[in-house]
């Protein structure tokens, strides 16, 4: 496995400088939050020689992940000299906007999401400044399994490079590459909220019970295995948010005119 995933690492490079050139873009812009999915992207992203935008978006944010993440990017910066570090503070922005509406519409998920909302919006004006591309963190369970991101949020990006990747594999590359350990083995969670909340403790179950239940759902038979209380408690939570998640990653519908109504159109 840590042969491959090396390699594999290597690829994703050459892949995103490949589609880096296609697009005609210069660099990447990401996000970098202490946790181990941005740790990677950011890394592989350094790794291409572009132009790097590491951005760091507190929001009423734990000091712990603003510690992880400044340690990250110092550790970027001594390994790659194409590194550049922004911050872009949004805790009063979104606070304002609480301020706003929450007599009418307060809900804390809502909230949660307009913070990840706030983060993709600061994301694509340095993008749009430095002629950049804005690289996605998400990896194989979070988007494609659980649909456990923002629509619009940390779910809006250009290019997505550990989409493929499950976390095991990410936190394994993450210390095939000699990221620090602090990031790898740190506690997954999207720091959305004002509680000590992690990932796992608001799904129920843990990346590697998620990577099993996603594995499992794949095969041909799989409703005739036999499995233990906990085993059915882990594949009923991920078939429940993984068929809620759908839309989020199904193109988004569209009325689509048949070639009647076109005539009846041409003809007005």
């Amino acid at each position: 496995m840590q042969k491959t995933l090396l390699a594999e690492a290597h690829q994703v490079v050459a892949w995103m400088k490949n589609y880096a050139s296609k697009t005609g873009r210069k660099s990447w812009v990401i996000g970098v939050s202490g946790g181990v999915d941005s740790s990677l992207s950011s890394t592989l992203a350094a790794m291409t020689g572009l132009p790097t935008h590491c951005v760091k978006m507190p929001c009423q944010t734990k000091f712990d992940q603003t510690d992880r993440g400044n340690n990250h990017i110092r550790w970027l910066q001594r390994r790659y000299s194409n590194v550049v570090e922004h911050e872009i503070d949004l805790t009063e922005t979104f606070e304002s906007f609480v301020f706003e509406v929450n007599n009418k519409y307060n809900d804390p998920l809502a909230f949660a999401n307009t913070k990840s909302r706030l983060r993709m919006v600061a994301l694509y004006q340095v993008a749009c400044v430095n002629d950049g591309l804005v690289v996605g963190t998400g990896n194989k369970v979070e988007d494609f399994g659980i649909g456990f991101f923002t629509k619009y949020g940390d779910g809006g990006v250009d290019i997505s490079p550990i989409a493929d990747f499950l976390k095991s594999e990410v936190r394994e590359m993450c210390k095939q590459l000699g990221v620090l350990p602090e990031l790898y083995n740190s506690v997954p969670t999207d720091g959305l909220w004002d509680d000590t909340r992690t990932d796992e403790s608001a799904i129920g179950a843990t990346y590697d019970e998620l990577e099993w239940a996603m594995e499992l759902a794949d095969e041909p038979n799989w409703k005739n295995v036999t499995l233990t209380p906990r085993q059915q408690t882990v594949l009923d939570i991920y078939m429940k948010r993984h068929i809620a998640g759908t839309h989020k990653l199904a193109p988004i519908p569209t009325f689509q005119r048949d070639a009647t109504t076109e005539k009846i159109l041409a003809r007005i």
